[in-house]
């Protein structure tokens, strides 16, 4: 992607900077981030690169080589939350980012023109949203000599998603894009967001991670990942805690036994359980037993279908048909209601297993899903 080129032919000079921030995959740990629990994601190749240049009149511009859209142009001092540009369409998540930058009194007034292209797939559960809004914030960090740090970059990058655009998403999206690095998973504790880089490397162990986009689109801001936020939180009210993550794995069968909504009491058991799963996870790279990871991938693909309840038919088939074909382990990843499951493969069975998974998708009648190995990879940075 020739983005500074681009730019220059859209705006008329030269930017002064590239930079680039990666999509996720989250390997365990699903929406604990909100409830200030654990989770494990890791950086993918694919990435939302920018070319920036700051202005000095308070006009934002962007532009994107994916939209068939003209450049959007802006006022920063007019950004307002859930406006025109804060509800829907890709250019609410850039401009909240100088929403959230202004917003939090550093000095950003000048404005920008950014030119954007990204190969993180859109709507697959692979944070192609928290992309661009990393690297729009680390850009506009440099250019403006801001001296904030990967961790603050993402948490006011989810700023700008929660408050901005209005999407209720945890800190890991951002996080895991700010802040992983290659050959490594990120171990990601939400709550007072401290972070360890831990080892996983699949290729010394003869092993693949193969994501498996449904290419079924799902939209985080319909509601019902809002609703679930809430669920937690009234559950977390209920047991008397600040956040689900104060219910220790132990106590979970009493804590239940406290909660007489259905709805809440299968919240509460997959977030206490799936925090449960990311030490499990933890404890089995350590000991580099990296194959055995695999039945706490598929218990937690369990878990988000049966107590969450945010799967879909096509997510269940790549779980069940790439077990039944000689898989490791598998299950959905990321926000739900379709997008993308992993799946966890000796590197021999890779190709039968995704041939496998495709004739069950043909079979079943629908569209044939993108499957990809998930590498490890760096994090945000600039690139020129």
């Amino acid at each position: 992607m020739d983005v500074a080129g681009q730019f220059a032919e859209l705006y008329g000079y030269e930017a002064q900077g590239v930079w680039s921030a990666p999509g996720r995959v989250n390997l365990i740990g699903e929406y604990t981030d909100f409830n200030e629990g654990f989770v494990m994601p890791l950086a993918l190749p694919h990435t939302a690169v920018a070319a920036v240049a700051r202005r000095t009149d308070g006009v934002l511009r962007l532009h994107s080589a994916d939209i068939d859209a003209p450049v959007a142009e802006l006022r920063v001092d007019e950004l307002t939350p859930l406006s025109k540009y804060g509800q829907g369409g890709w250019a609410a998540y850039p401009a909240g980012v100088v929403w959230a930058l202004r917003d939090a009194g550093h000095a950003v007034s000048g404005g920008a023109d950014i030119h954007l292209a990204s190969t993180v797939p859109t709507g697959a559960g692979l944070s192609s949203s928290a992309a661009l809004e990393v690297v729009t914030a680390l850009a506009l960090n440099d250019l403006y000599e801001l001296g904030l740090d990967a961790p603050r970059l993402a948490v006011l990058a989810q700023r700008a998603e929660n408050a901005f655009v209005g999407v209720p998403c945890g800190v890991m999206d951002q996080m895991a894009s700010a802040c992983a690095t290659e050959g490594h998973a990120l171990h990601l504790d939400c709550r007072d967001l401290s972070i360890r880089q831990v080892p996983f490397d699949l290729a010394a162990q003869g092993l693949q991670l193969l994501v498996v986009d449904t290419r079924v689109k799902h939209e985080l801001g319909d509601g019902a990942y809002a609703e679930r936020r809430a669920g937690c939180e009234e559950g977390a009210r209920i047991l008397g805690v600040s956040h689900l993550r104060d219910v220790e794995y132990a106590q979970l069968p009493a804590a239940l036994a406290k909660l007489t909504d259905e709805k809440i009491r299968r919240y509460v058991r997959h977030i206490v359980s799936d925090d449960h799963r990311v030490e499990q996870v933890i404890g089995l790279l350590d000991a580099g037993e990296v194959r055995a990871i695999g039945p706490v991938l598929t218990e937690g693909h369990a878990s988000l279908r049966d107590d969450l309840r945010i799967s879909c038919e096509e997510l269940d088939l790549v779980v069940s048909t790439a077990n039944a074909a000689g898989a490791i382990g598998a299950r959905m990843t990321g926000g739900g209601f379709g997008g993308s499951a992993i799946v966890l493969v000796d590197e021999v069975d890779a190709a039968p297993v995704t041939k496998s998974i495709l004739e069950a998708f043909t079979s079943a009648g629908f569209t044939a899903p993108r499957v990809f190995p998930a590498v490890p990879s760096a994090g945000a940075r600039r690139l020129a």
